[in-house]
């Protein structure tokens, strides 16, 4: 009778563990479906960020090609001209030269100018500013806030461009997700035929 009693409580025991280890896999894969799940919302996220800035370039490239809204000055920007770019950079909201720099010395203006800044007088241009196209913000599927890009000067050393200075639009674009810590930039040079 003995060697039977015994027998009851090991069983107790192995079932103990065994609803242990149950319980321990179930924590595990339950971390692993949340880690799953916001690796899944971070890449979203990152989309949109990216979708935004691309956004923001093709904004750009109408600003600089023939815009047919009102606020346009796509008419100052000539491959031979340098109206407008200033080294500074110039900045005011749709001040006519907003966002344009000159970056023939060879500096790289998108490297030191602050694209987060939400000043009264800020060198970046919002998207839409100067062609009229809209973009809705807010949360789901949009953006949290509207893209901006910035314009810069550069020469143009391509082969045939001898007689007269030609010149290139570098432009820069950054792009926000459905947070505004989720960034993403990207950068395009433009030649304008004139």
């Amino acid at each position: 009778m003995l060697l039977h009693t015994r027998c009851r409580g090991s069983v107790l025991i192995i079932a103990m563990v065994m609803l242990l280890l149950i319980l321990l896999l179930g924590v595990s894969m339950t971390n692993i479906g949340m880690l799953s799940e916001k690796a899944a919302r971070n890449e979203r996220d990152r989309k949109i960020a990216l979708l935004a800035a691309e956004a923001a370039l093709i904004d750009a490239e109408l600003d600089l090609s023939n815009a047919s809204d009102s606020q346009s000055r796509s008419a100052i920007f000539s491959a031979h001209s340098t109206e407008g770019f200033i080294a500074e950079c110039s900045r005011g909201n749709q001040h006519l030269y907003q966002g344009l720099c000159n970056s023939l010395n060879g500096q790289r203006t998108w490297q030191i100018v602050d694209f987060m800044a939400g000043s009264k007088d800020p060198v970046t241009v919002e998207f839409g500013c100067f062609t009229g196209q809209n973009m809705a913000v807010g949360n789901g599927p949009f953006p949290v806030k509207l893209p901006r890009y910035l314009i810069e000067l550069t020469l143009d050393n391509a082969p045939g461009n001898l007689t007269y200075p030609h010149y290139l639009y570098r432009i820069t674009a950054i792009g926000y997700g459905n947070h505004v810590n989720t960034k993403a930039v990207i950068q395009s040079y433009y030649r304008k035929d004139d």
